[in-house]
């Protein structure tokens, strides 16, 4: 029998892998040092644990995972064309089990102040410049994780942007995973950083070939300077046996806008960890997510919303839908400090159930400590309407398409909310995809 010491000393030992040696960036070398450090200190979560206490992480303790042993070289352009999105366009950056595959990637020409590309490359040729930035914008919820992928810092996607450049067409990063000899964990680290009055639109997808065993644990730190504005869109397609943990921290200076739409359509335990906070009044956020839970699956959503500052507004609305044995967690939390004076906040969840025996937790939470605010927060269950579904029945509709038609009505409120056509499509497609999957 498993032990918790196992698979908690399986990931210590991944921060102390050989094949990734001290990089010779004296800084960074510190912090890789820092989170190994803190690795050792902290222990496995469990169910007495609040922030893990719907969701289990005995999943995790079984299978073998190793980083990938070398770039995969084998795939060509031709091998992704079914993961690209409708207006067919070679995603700018592509990441293959965590590492940045130039054959497969398009970068586009970009602005002048724009430097976009690969992590590892651009702590080769400017690591002065994510200095300040990088593993310093705090840690997401789920330190465990992301100090492990701190402490093997290695590639992922830059993209700095400088101060008043504004990229008009969006930017997209794929991140391809594959199985090879063993299940692979990959740790892809992202860093956005726009500088005052820099705007971009920026396009994050996870997907996968087939049913591959496989872990991606990744962290994005998103910086935005005074006035910057970012639209981020996230899909998540992932194989049906795929683990995916997702840490994501945004630091918004004043005046600035951050919107992020994203959607957890696949992979069979997933977890995504929204970490924001307001460092300067005015700023304005938005954060969008829709989840498919499907038989047998668990998606989490956790928010953590920090309103430090007066002036400052968030928005917060996350749907479900749930079949099967779906499990879904939702732990939203605003704080509104005692300075965060005039802040609007409002938080929302609302699940759809499919079946009598799909699972959701969901726990929206608001904590005021300023008494100029308006603030809000929900949570509704529901199922599909009888009424509706006979109406639709009454018009010829079969019964599977009426429940299809019915549950993307209930979607449409967040997929309308990607501003890339394209993606939103994909994104409307999946769900239709795993509709028609019995739900066991």
């Amino acid at each position: 029998m498993n032990t918790v010491g196992e698979p908690l000393d399986r990931f210590r030992e991944l921060a102390r892998n050989p094949a990734a040696p001290p990089t010779g960036i004296h800084w960074l070398d510190q912090r890789r040092d820092e989170a190994a450090a803190r690795l050792d200190r902290l222990s496995w979560p469990s169910r007495k644990d609040e922030g893990w206490r719907y969701t289990s992480l005995e999943p995790l303790r079984d299978p073998q995972f190793a980083p990938a042993a070398q770039p995969l070289s084998a795939l060509l352009p031709e091998d992704i064309e079914s993961l690209l999105l409708a207006n067919g366009r070679v995603p700018d950056l592509v990441f293959a089990n965590g590492r940045f595959a130039p054959a497969l990637s398009n970068p586009r020409a970009l602005p002048d102040g724009v430097w976009m590309g690969s992590l590892a490359r651009a702590l080769r040729e400017k690591p002065e410049a994510l200095k300040d930035h990088l593993a310093r914008a705090g840690d997401p919820v789920d330190s465990l994780f992301a100090a492990l992928n701190t402490a093997l810092i290695e590639d992922g996607a830059a993209l700095l942007v400088a101060e008043g450049t504004v990229i008009e067409a969006p930017i997209e990063v794929l991140y391809l995973s594959l199985e090879v000899e063993q299940p692979v964990i990959a740790q892809p680290r992202n860093l956005i950083v726009l500088q005052a009055g820099a705007q971009a639109t920026l396009i994050e997808r996870y997907a996968s070939f087939g049913p591959s065993l496989y872990f991606n644990n990744l962290v994005t730190e998103v910086v935005l300077g005074q006035g910057a504005v970012l639209v981020h869109e996230r899909l998540q397609e992932e194989s049906r046996n795929a683990f995916h943990l997702a840490g994501l921290s945004a630091r918004l200076d004043a005046h600035s806008r951050y919107h992020c739409v994203t959607a957890a359509l696949g992979s069979a335990w997933s977890r995504t960890s929204l970490q924001l906070r307001f460092a300067g009044e005015g700023a304005e956020s938005r954060l969008d997510g829709l989840y498919f839970a499907g038989d047998g699956k668990l998606v989490d959503h956790h928010l953590d919303v920090e309103h430090a500052v007066p002036g400052c507004s968030s928005e917060e609305t996350f749907r479900g839908i749930l079949d099967g044995r779906g499990v879904a967690v939702f732990d939203g939390r605003v704080l509104v400090a005692q300075d965060a004076q005039q802040t609007s906040a409002h938080l929302h969840n609302a699940n759809l159930m499919l079946s009598r025996n799909a699972e959701v937790d969901t726990k929206p939470q608001l904590e005021i400590y300023a008494d100029d605010v308006q603030c809000s927060h929900g949570t509704t269950v529901g199922q599909l309407e009888p009424e509706a579904m006979f109406y639709l029945r009454s018009r010829g509709i079969s019964e599977p398409e009426a429940r299809k038609m019915l549950c993307v009505g209930f979607a449409q409120e967040i997929l309308e909310r990607f501003s890339h056509a394209p993606l939103r499509e994909r994104a409307e497609r999946i769900i239709r995809q795993r509709l028609s999957r019995p739900s066991g």
